[in-house]
């Protein structure tokens, strides 16, 4: 079924992911050009800066209990999105490599019958990614409100050390727009990469499906070719998991 392409079975979190600088377009990783520019400033003063600043108002309250608790918590939460995003940065190479060996002849539905096999794989895909967009954007929309709920003078919606005074106007607005925006980037960062590792192994897992079809439904006079077809579609499968794991593992943690 050449009609049929695997990379449009995931859009929803290609678009996601282009959307907040961590696909470049087409097949190509990174290069010299706008949107590596994009990528770095959302990654760097947005995602990185914003850990930073909380990491070291850390140090300035230890001997804060309840304040020290609450800021680590949530610190370390959001660290583990750098980490996530430079793993994938990392393995970009490796991933679009994946996605132009899936486009292959071998990896897609050969009729009507197998894509109606792996449509309930992608579905329940579908149904993870929107509901971890859906409880991160719930998160970070009560992150964002809480203070002005809460009618707390001059409270932010993190604790963070600046060099500048934060309790004072524009300062004050300002700095608490800039970490609406954080939170928000930080959480389609671990949101969407977290999808993608789900869609990699559902992708995984639909080539099994037609595997198991295609050696059910051997017959006729070239059921010898179609058998060594079949075996080598299962070793390319081990193949496709030992690189994913080999090269993305990190990318969930």
């Amino acid at each position: 079924m050449h009609n049929f392409e695997w990379k449009s079975a995931v859009n929803l979190n290609i678009v996601a992911l282009k959307i907040i600088g961590l696909w470049p377009q087409g097949d190509e990783t990174y290069k010299k050009n706008f949107y590596t520019l994009y990528s770095a400033t959302i990654l760097v003063v947005f995602v990185c800066a914003h850990n930073f600043f909380q990491t070291v108002n850390i140090f300035l309250i230890l001997d804060d209990f309840d304040a020290f608790t609450e800021t680590i918590f949530v610190t370390l939460s959001f660290i583990g999105a750098v980490v996530k995003a430079y793993s994938l940065i990392q393995n970009m190479d490796t991933l679009k490599g994946l996605f132009v060996t899936i486009r292959s002849e071998m990896f897609v539905p050969k009729n009507q019958q197998q894509i109606n096999l792996i449509q309930p794989g992608i579905k329940v895909w579908k149904t993870i990614c929107i509901a971890l967009n859906f409880m991160g954007g719930n998160c970070a929309v009560f992150w964002s409100t809480y203070p002005l709920l809460d009618k707390a003078d001059y409270r932010l919606p993190f604790l963070a050390w600046y060099p500048f005074p934060t309790t004072v106007s524009p300062n004050y607005e300002l700095t608490y727009l800039y970490q609406v925006v954080c939170i928000w980037f930080i959480v389609l960062y671990n949101a969407n990469i977290d999808s993608l590792i789900a869609a990699l192994n559902m992708i995984i897992g639909a080539q099994c499906d037609i595997l198991c079809d295609n050696l059910r439904n051997l017959d006729g006079d070239n059921i010898e070719e179609d058998f060594q077809k079949c075996v080598e579609h299962h070793k390319a499968i081990l193949e496709l998991c030992y690189i994913k794991w080999l090269h993305i593992f990190e990318l969930s943690f």
